[in-house]
């Protein structure tokens, strides 16, 4: 199955309290949610681990976003856009809806 947003993507958020955030897209999980660098960053209460050698406190870390929330950004207009899927050279390339350019 073709997911229409993948890693190292550089995406904006739509909607949500980072609305307008821009970030790097590292990991996927499972088919909806994906961890956006620098988006949706929660504090964590970490209790501490001394045989791993882990400090406790407060953390903040990036928590995953649900996919419908982000969209690709185009490079050229630096504005969201969405994606299509079509074939050339026998390949399935994914582009960008607005200007047909190939991701």
């Amino acid at each position: 199955m073709a997911f229409k947003i993948h890693c190292n993507d550089k995406v904006i958020v739509i909607c949500g309290r980072d609305k307008g955030k821009i970030g790097v897209v590292k990991k996927i999980i499972k088919k909806d949610k994906a961890i956006v660098s620098g988006i949706n960053i929660v504090k964590k209460h970490q209790k501490p681990i001394p045989s791993q050698n882990i400090n406790g406190g407060i953390i903040k870390k990036e928590s995953p976003i649900h996919i419908s929330n982000i969209a690709f950004l185009n490079p050229v207009t630096n504005k969201a856009d969405r994606i299509g899927f079509k074939f050339e050279q026998g390949k399935k390339v994914r582009f960008l809806k607005s200007n047909k350019h190939i991701i």
